[in-house]
């Protein structure tokens, strides 16, 4: 019963909420297995008597994973430790399948708060190349902008810059918008 919870907050953690909010279906493996294989391992682990202090060593361990031959991104990652955290407590709660689900759905409500723009308007980011490099000085910010607004169509609110390439004129930046 706790194996069909945990699965099924998962499913609508990632494909209801992370999917609709990024469109990437390159994690979606990663996420269940993860998911999976921490939620076996955890209720395997729970049979045997444990100490507090050895539960969070091995929750610190799961959770510091990381892969080394791509970047994942913050949110990614963020994604990820929900995944697993959502496989610990499903396989160590000691309360009936009600109270799991609750637990399962408050995380997955406060996701879901946290995603959908009610509370803060949400931003987006996306990597330019660019290479009016007169308009990246502070004073002429706004010029900077609005170029940006009109080239992309995308509503850029600021700007970071990354790199300077005085040779070829460019620059590369991250640009902000809602």
């Amino acid at each position: 019963m706790r194996l069909g919870i945990d699965l099924l907050a998962v499913l609508v953690l990632i494909r209801l909420i992370y999917y609709r909010n990024y469109r990437r279906a390159d994690l979606f493996l990663t996420f269940f297995i993860f998911n999976l294989i921490i939620f076996l391992l955890t209720y395997m682990l729970n049979k045997v008597v444990m100490s507090m202090g050895a539960a969070f060593g091995l929750f610190a361990v799961f959770s510091m994973l990381r892969y080394r031959t791509e970047g994942i991104s913050t949110k990614d990652m963020t994604y990820l430790f929900m995944v697993i955290a959502i496989g610990l407590i499903s396989a160590v709660s000691k309360g009936g399948w009600d109270e799991l689900s609750v637990l399962n759905g408050i995380v997955l409500l406060v996701t879901w708060v946290m995603e959908s723009g009610f509370l803060l308007k949400k931003e987006f980011s996306k990597q330019v190349y660019y290479e009016k490099i007169e308009l990246i000085t502070p004073e002429r910010r706004t010029e900077l902008l609005q170029d940006l607004r009109q080239r992309t169509g995308l509503d850029v609110h600021r700007v970071e810059i990354h790199e300077i390439d005085f040779l070829k004129d460019a620059t590369r930046m991250t640009i902000f918008y809602h």
